[in-house]
């Protein structure tokens, strides 16, 4: 996971732009425009999934490119979830469970990857999941 370009920068926020959510789509759409259509209905058919609730699909992506050492997808999925209610405990949590079949680097490495992206998530959806303080 460590950083080759600007793209795998933790710090960096840059996003793909409007027409593609990720790097490799304008190449794949400009090669292959049918098999980039197929593989996006495919993908919104996964997301259309009831179970398991929309939270946990995130954590499973998001644990899933942990594996892989996908920083994007780690920060993306780790976004996602924030933006559906994940907690900062639950997130780095998912992490640390690889921990014993992939080792404490995978989770170490990952774990800039997904606070940057959950604090986004966070920021997203505003102070509406802050607790509130209660009246003095």
């Amino acid at each position: 996971m460590s950083p080759k370009s600007n793209e795998d920068d933790p710090e960096n926020d840059r996003e793909v732009g409007d027409d593609w959510v990720f790097p490799f789509e304008a190449e794949l759409h400009a090669f292959a425009p049918g098999l980039h259509e197929a593989q996006n209905a495919w993908l919104a058919q996964i997301d259309s999934l009831r179970a398991p609730d929309r939270k946990t699909h995130e954590l499973i992506r998001m644990v899933c490119t942990v594996i892989l050492r996908n920083p994007p997808g780690v920060r993306r999925h780790a976004m996602l979830a924030a933006e559906v209610g994940a907690t900062w405990e639950e997130i780095a949590g998912s992490i640390v469970l690889t921990e014993p079949a992939f080792g404490l680097l995978r989770v170490v490495e990952a774990l800039p990857w997904a606070r940057r992206g959950w604090e986004r998530g966070h920021a997203a959806v505003g102070d509406e999941r802050k607790p509130r303080r209660p009246p003095a």
